[in-house]
């Protein structure tokens, strides 16, 4: 008998569900309009925040006029443009500027954007394995996870990573400043990478990961920043990267995805010098379902189970830790490849920092 032959429908519980499906709905279409909109430059054509019009800015960025105006519409009613029927133009406010048209702010967004339509061009492969059980690797997903997967990190980045995140751990920026040797795994682009590279001008820097196209882009960003010289890229997995005597070894969002991050943990602590620091970020997340339970947590356990379980579960070991592992998890981890010192050194309302020392 079903569940709901025997429990009558309160109706405003059911209007509140109708109208979050009806913003949820709104959402989801208009992500689709934000990718289009970043990779032709519309965004940033308003960023000045001047008024414009529908012609003008399709003149401005080489686009269509009817579809423009239409993009524009769309964007008003969803409160990223405004609109003003007096003199029927659009205009940004300095927030939605700094949010969507300016790609070294703080909180940019479009880069998430273009991690939600790889996943949708992903949907037939990845409903697979929901039947399967097998797993789906990092390097299998559609291309355009792995800009977005930058560009949506990179501003938490840019935020956190110098001016708050290092300088939370014990005697470590001091190091940077003098001058150590740094492992960034699972470096991706290299985002993280280069901005610490930028930052402490002393030290030399190794970025590994096991994806081959994204060490490529990482090296040839590493050229363009004029830094090749001493910071290098190379493919290798987080179990096996080379070198050891690592002053600071840092893992960006990157532990729960791993196979085996027990043995990661315990190559990373083969590989540092003495009295060496292991940094790790995670995403933010309490150690039960129920306080995840909140608008991060949505965001946190969608991508977990459409990118990082499925990254785990393509691995050796394939632990599935999950976007929401929580701290209690990631230390046993840590612990378990043989660290004694763990402690959280700083958070922000999106990632936890943990401290490991031998």
């Amino acid at each position: 008998m079903s569940t709901t032959s025997v429990r009558a429908l309160d109706p405003d519980k059911l209007n509140t569900l109708l109208h979050k499906a009806v913003v949820d709905m709104g959402a989801a279409m208009q992500s689709a309009l934000i990718v289009i909109g970043d990779r032709l430059n519309l965004y940033r054509a308003m960023g000045d925040c001047a008024p414009v019009t529908a012609a003008e800015l399709a003149q401005r960025t080489g686009t269509n006029e009817r579809y423009v105006r239409e993009w524009l519409n769309a964007n008003a009613a969803g409160g990223y443009v405004e609109y003003d029927p007096a003199t029927d133009t659009y205009a940004m406010t300095p927030e939605q500027s700094f949010a969507m048209a300016q790609d070294d702010s703080a909180v940019h967004l479009p880069g998430c954007y273009h991690m939600l339509a790889s996943c949708m061009k992903d949907e037939e492969k990845l409903t697979d394995i929901f039947r399967t059980g097998k797993g789906f690797g990092w390097h299998e997903h559609e291309k355009g996870l792995f800009e977005g997967c930058e560009r949506f990190f990179r501003p938490t980045y840019l935020a956190n990573l110098t001016s708050s995140w290092i300088p939370s751990l014990n005697g470590v920026e001091e190091k940077l400043k003098a001058g150590a040797r740094v492992a960034d795994i699972g470096c991706g682009h290299g985002a993280s990478t280069l901005l610490m590279a930028k930052t402490y001008p002393n030290s030399e820097f190794f970025g590994f990961d096991y994806h081959d196209a994204s060490i490529e882009q990482a090296a040839k960003k590493a050229a363009e920043a004029g830094c090749a010289d001493r910071v290098h890229f190379d493919v290798a997995p987080a179990k096996s990267f080379p070198g050891n005597g690592y002053d600071f070894v840092a893992c960006f969002d990157c532990l729960h995805d791993m196979g085996d991050p027990t043995g990661a943990a315990a190559h990373v602590l083969q590989s540092l010098a003495n009295n060496g620091t292991w940094m790790i970020v995670e995403p933010i997340a309490g150690d039960d379902i129920a306080s995840n339970m909140n608008p991060i947590g949505r965001i946190y356990y969608s991508a977990s189970t459409v990118f990082c379980v499925p990254a785990s579960r393509s691995q050796e070991v394939g632990l599935g830790l999950g976007a929401q592992a929580g701290e209690k998890n990631i230390r046993k981890v840590v612990t378990d490849g043989g660290f004694t010192h763990f402690r959280r050194a700083a958070e922000t309302p999106f990632n936890m920092v943990f401290e490991a020392r031998a």
